[in-house]
């Protein structure tokens, strides 16, 4: 039986949930039936260096999106693609479509939305244009049903056309990862009896870490703590001035990115996730499977989903720093056999997002994509 050839586009393999996930996909793709070929723009992306040995990986020639189309195609001609898979946000998933329609091939085109995409009048008028090319794809797949939900809402496709695949989550690679050592830097972070609250994403608006601050000041006024945020982004500086004007300076730690951050996870007593807007989350499902217990808000689309409504983890209101600070002290002041009973349960929910059973929906997809005419 032919390999199935599966080219896989994604801006880069960088920082980010939509980069894990394809990765974790790619990674446990059976290679008995698919060849997965690595599409990415000509950038250094922080997670090739997991990306399995066996896996082609071709940049483009250049940086710049639109510019694309052409070369894609030529790719898409050149490696005998049969299936086109693209991820990460709108633009690129049009781009990946009109690439496939240039190669004047036979090859299907699969996108997956992987956020909560919305926002003005203009965002919403390119989301329903965004919607117009989605029919050109014979498979369009979502991370949740909250993004489903928008996908029919703004982009008017039709809930027939669309899958719902959660993310796969890489169990075992965490499990090895989070018991790694930390850097000696960060140690005195962790060498103290105060607990420690951590969180991960970009710097960057939607993440909305600034909530996050005002509630752990709030926290420390009756529980001293720390807070370590992980992530790059352009509000570096002004998240810490903020933390300085909170007088919480000395008590928060900006370590930036973190190719393995489930070490540090592991080691905290919470993971807090202040996000306006989600896809998934992938990062809370992987924070459970570090063993970590979780307040979030209650964004759309991801962590309702990914908690079942508060059962495994604990959700609040977007931008409520009041009730987030209340929910981060009750956490952190649960009894030991409290937090056992919540570390477990939130472990156990972790495994309905694993890799392996993951992955098989998505190659399920994928023949059914071919097997369709």
């Amino acid at each position: 039986m032919k390999k199935v050839n599966v080219l896989f586009f994604i801006y880069e393999l960088g920082a980010g949930g939509a980069a894990r996930t394809l990765l974790n996909i790619i990674n446990h793709l059976d290679r008995t039936r698919f060849n997965p070929i690595l599409v990415t723009l000509n950038f250094d992306g922080a997670y090739e260096q997991d990306l399995a040995s066996d896996v082609k990986m071709i940049k483009l020639n250049t940086q710049r999106l639109r510019k694309a189309v052409f070369p894609l195609a030529k790719v898409i001609r050149k490696e005998n693609i049969d299936l086109v898979f693209s991820t990460q946000f709108p633009d690129l998933n049009v781009i990946a479509i009109l690439g496939n329609f240039f190669s004047f091939t036979r090859a299907k085109s699969i996108v997956r939305e992987a956020d909560h995409f919305g926002g003005g009048f203009r965002t919403n008028a390119k989301l329903l244009i965004t919607g117009l090319f989605y029919k050109y794809a014979r498979q369009v797949i979502s991370l949740s049903e909250g993004v489903k939900e928008n996908l029919v809402r703004r982009y008017k496709v039709k809930a027939d056309n669309i899958k719902v695949i959660h993310n796969p989550v890489d169990i075992e690679n965490i499990q090895e990862k989070m018991n790694e050592d930390i850097e000696a830097e960060h140690k005195n972070i962790f060498a103290t009896e105060e607990p420690v609250i951590i969180t991960a994403g970009r710097l960057v608006e939607q993440k909305d870490q600034q909530t996050l601050l005002r509630a752990f000041a709030k926290v420390n006024q009756q529980l001293k703590s720390r807070l370590l945020i992980l992530g790059e982004g352009p509000l570096l500086e002004s998240l810490q001035q903020q933390a300085e004007d909170l007088n919480v300076k000395e008590r928060v730690y900006f370590i930036g990115f973190q190719d393995n951050p489930y070490r540090y996870f592991q080691r905290a007593d919470l993971f807090v996730l202040s996000s306006k807007h989600e896809g998934f989350s992938h990062v809370i499902a992987e924070a459970l499977a570090s063993g970590t217990l979780v307040v979030s808000t209650d964004c759309h689309s991801g962590p309702a989903e990914v908690l079942n409504e508060g059962e495994f983890g604990t959700l609040c209101e977007v931008g409520n720093e009041t009730q987030m600070a209340s929910q981060i002290v009750e956490v952190l002041t649960l009894s030991d056999q409290q937090r056992v009973d919540s570390v477990q349960k939130g472990y156990k929910r972790a495994h309905d997002f694993k890799a392996e059973h993951i992955v098989q929906q998505y190659e399920q997809t994928f023949m059914d994509a071919l097997g369709s005419g």
